[in-house]
């Protein structure tokens, strides 16, 4: 048998990481500054909120068929495409901002192209990543993924904060360049592939067969299914929390670098967490794990709102993101183990869509409730319903012994 090459010598792999890397720390510059230039161009929590759920919606609603698409396509093609088309549509929205010409009817229309190209992108990096690491060592490279996105969470908020100070188009200028950057790293990796019979095959099923096909396979997952419907409302929730938090730091007194300090705590809790998530997966199943990590965060989001001055908020948010990246690992993890490698791409699309279908809603229910009782009230509000939830997830028996492994999810008949 030949010895597999170490993960951190895996070329291919790491030059994705890199770029995501890259890439989603320039997304947590403008996650803060997206909303603040928006409440500056409008003084609206409500647009904030809209804008922020424009892109959300735009990916879910095209998820599907560009899942199936993903499958059919060369898949190194289409995440270069993809990264390449974000690349120009930031460019565009500094070059606004720094004209002075920015309305919010183009940060819209920016955030919704933005959205259509990640529904083709994050499918086409996930069938990559199982392309390019052996089985035997996706623990070990979604530990690796996990990290990256708290350590851009970390750094991104409070920088994005600080930029936005310099000047409203810096943290989106900066965007654009972190976009370049994992533009290269998507060339350079140099991802296998999909066979050309293969894809000429695929061709000849219809669209509808092959969603069909990866729904027909997610409904027989004894838990699994279970499992998409708690995340859905997890999702929705825990994407409302931005703009009550935004307007609960302003009430308090800070700025706009109190607030992404804030927001890195989210960062310092997730990476800490992710380096320790291999033994934090293993305390509890996935399906316990899911409930234990929907309980936190409804009482971190209620936390938040003791008056202990505008920093407090980051207190609640570390401790809660210490549990979250274990959850991710070990789904993800999951997930790769089980579906077909000729399915990846529909699964990845069936299981954003149903995780995140009411996602789009949520930082316009937080931007409502903000606008209607205060950031305060409106962190109480999501905590208590987010405690509800995990309440009634701890009561579905199916999804409390959901394990993942072979024999809990069956193959569909």
């Amino acid at each position: 048998m030949t010895d597999l090459v170490p993960l951190r010598r895996n070329t291919q792999f790491q030059l994705l990481w890199a770029g995501s890397v890259v890439s989603q720390l320039g997304s947590e510059l403008t996650r803060l500054a997206l909303p603040l230039l928006v409440l500056a161009l409008t003084g609206s929590p409500g647009w904030a909120g809209i804008v922020t759920g424009a892109g959300v919606a735009a990916a879910v609603l095209v998820q599907m068929p560009a899942g199936v698409w993903v499958d059919r396509w060369d898949r190194r093609r289409t995440l270069i495409t993809g990264q390449a088309v974000r690349t120009v549509n930031s460019a565009v929205l500094a070059a606004l901002i720094l004209t002075g010409q920015v309305r919010v009817w183009q940060v819209v229309v920016l955030a919704v192209v933005d959205g259509l190209c990640v529904a083709f992108a994050e499918p086409a990096r996930t069938t990559s990543i199982r392309a390019v690491v052996p089985v035997a060592q996706l623990p070990l490279a979604y530990m690796q993924e996990e990290s990256r996105a708290h350590a851009a969470r970390l750094v991104g908020p409070p920088l994005g904060g600080l930029l936005y100070g310099l000047g409203r188009a810096v943290p989106f200028v900066a965007d654009t360049v972190t976009f370049l950057v994992a533009l290269l790293c998507s060339i350079g990796a140099k991802v296998p592939r999909r066979p050309a019979g293969e894809e000429r095959a695929q061709a000849k099923r219809s669209m509808r067969r092959d969603a069909g096909e990866a729904i027909a396979w997610l409904w027989h997952q004894r838990g699994l299914r279970e499992v998409c419907a708690a995340v859905m409302v997890l999702n929705l929730l825990g994407g409302a929390f931005l703009i009550p938090l935004i307007v609960l730091v302003a009430d308090r007194g800070g700025d706009a670098v109190t607030t992404g300090t804030v927001l890195a705590g989210a960062g310092i809790g997730g990476l800490i967490g992710a380096l320790l998530s291999h033994r934090t997966g293993a305390l509890l199943p996935p399906g316990k794990l899911l409930i234990t990590v929907v309980t936190l965060l409804g009482a971190a989001f209620a936390a938040m709102t003791i008056p202990l001055g505008p920093w407090w908020p980051m207190v609640p948010l570390a401790l809660f993101t210490l549990s979250a990246p274990a959850l991710n690992v070990v789904m993800d993890v999951v997930i790769a183990r089980m579906v077909p490698e000729g399915m990846l791409g529909r699964m990845d699309a069936i299981l954003t869509i149903v995780s995140r279908g009411l996602a789009p809603l949520g930082p316009v229910l937080g931007g409502g409730l903000a606008a209607l009782l205060g950031g305060s009230g409106a962190l109480l509000v999501i905590g208590g319903l987010l405690l509800l939830t995990a309440a009634g997830a701890a009561a579905v028996g199916e999804l409390r012994r959901f394990t993942g492994a072979a024999d809990d999810v069956p193959a569909a008949s």
